[in-house]
């Protein structure tokens, strides 16, 4: 069977994340990071373990982010719900951009070898003379959440 300390999360990061709120130069014992590093793996597992039964009903193997959300709400931690919902639309978000921009650099990169200011791009059998720009569309779910996605 596997050691205790292997199902919890790493000590180390509970004990890092527990001096973000506290003042600086506040300590905390190694006692006080065990017992949370207990509660935290216990939470973690209790959600996970609700939002792989609805998987499981669902005849799915895997677990996504919508799962965790939406055991977050069936047992009764709306207030975290939300927040993860928040969370993840800013991490989106963020994402996007970073490829956008990546795509941007490397546009720019291509355009500086080159020499050109134009240059030919080939898409589903065609040229064009100029690069076809990401594609975005906004997806909105029941619930009135929304989300971008690129279309591939």
């Amino acid at each position: 069977m596997a050691d205790k300390q292997d199902l919890l999360l790493p000590i180390a990061n509970v004990g890092r994340i527990m001096k973000q709120i506290l003042p600086p130069g506040a300590k905390v014992s190694k006692e006080a990071k065990e017992t949370v590093q207990e509660c935290v793996s216990e939470f973690i597992k209790f959600v996970t373990g609700e939002a792989s039964a609805k998987c499981r009903k669902e005849d799915r193997q895997t677990v996504t982010v919508d799962d965790i959300c939406w055991a977050l709400s069936a047992l009764g931690l709306d207030d975290y719900a939300g927040a993860t919902v928040r969370y993840l639309h800013k991490y989106r978000e963020f994402e996007r951009e970073r490829v956008n921009q990546k795509v941007q650099n490397e546009v720019h990169s291509t355009r500086a070898k080159s020499g050109a200011s134009n240059y030919k791009c080939i898409q589903a059998g065609k040229q064009t003379e100029t690069p076809t720009p990401l594609l975005l569309f906004k997806v909105t779910d029941q619930n009135g959440s929304s989300s971008l996605t690129k279309l591939s």
